[in-house]
């Protein structure tokens, strides 16, 4: 019985979210420069959006490039965005094909212009997508996500919208990027390493983790359900007891 097969439909997590790390080792092994690397991550990229969507996954976030991202070499960030234009128009139709709807949550304003242009047309190509939403994370922080959050929050109550004792966390959830999408269930990682990385710090809360030795280019479909698997095995407690689950 292979992988999928033990997937409990009924138990799906709604939201997984993934730090797809790895890229740059893998390369370095292969003898090649850590683009190289980038490029071969598109294929775990689409096999693990398709894998989703077809076990009825709501909400897929991956988080492809992060605010500290731009302090790598400046070759390496230059091939990075250009591969993302590239990327979002040649996967345009596979997410059409596979009724996906394309989000990004981040600073997405401070994107190369092509970058960004190529990013708004991919949103706006997809937004009557229903299947589920793909949230791509760009020049993302959660750190900055909680302080946008709060500066948001200070303001409406500086111009009298909002009262500082109706601030709870729903109304904080809401003044976050993913307004309106449901917290992540489960959080994949790959390459063996064991942190968040600054990536939804808030939503994660109480995410289950599940971290593998593969590389980001070598990630494929198995180990999607392997991880999703390992989700179904755990015991989910909330603060409670298990005699209360």
């Amino acid at each position: 019985m292979d992988w999928k097969d033990q997937i409990n439909l009924e138990k799906l997590p709604r939201h997984i979210a993934v730090i797809m790390d790895g890229n740059g080792r893998w390369a370095k092994q292969h003898g090649k420069p850590r683009v190289f690397g980038h490029r071969n991550g598109v294929k775990a990229v689409r096999e693990t959006t398709e894998a989703a969507a077809e076990l009825g996954v709501d909400f897929l976030t991956l988080y492809a490039f992060s605010t500290e991202n731009w302090n790598r070499p400046r070759i390496e960030v230059n091939a990075l965005m250009t591969l993302l234009v590239e990327t979002l128009r040649n996967e345009l139709d596979t997410l059409n094909k596979n009724n996906i709807r394309l989000r990004a949550i981040g600073d997405v304003s401070q994107l190369p212009s092509r970058t960004h242009k190529a990013l708004v047309e991919g949103i706006e190509n997809t937004q009557n997508n229903t299947r589920m939403t793909l949230i791509l994370a760009l020049n993302y922080s959660a750190k900055w996500e909680i302080v946008e959050a709060s500066r948001r929050l200070a303001q409406k109550v500086a111009q009298g919208q909002l009262e500082v004792t109706q601030i709870d966390e729903s109304v904080f959830a809401d003044a976050l990027s993913t307004a309106g999408v449901p917290d992540p269930e489960l959080l994949i990682r790959s390459s063996g390493e064991t942190r968040l990385s600054n990536f939804l710090l808030w939503q994660l809360a109480y995410a289950e983790f599940h971290f593998t030795p593969i590389f980001w280019p070598e990630f494929r479909k198995e180990h999607l359900y392997k991880a999703i698997v390992d989700y179904q095995n755990r015991e989910r407690r909330f603060g409670k007891i298990s005699e209360q689950i």
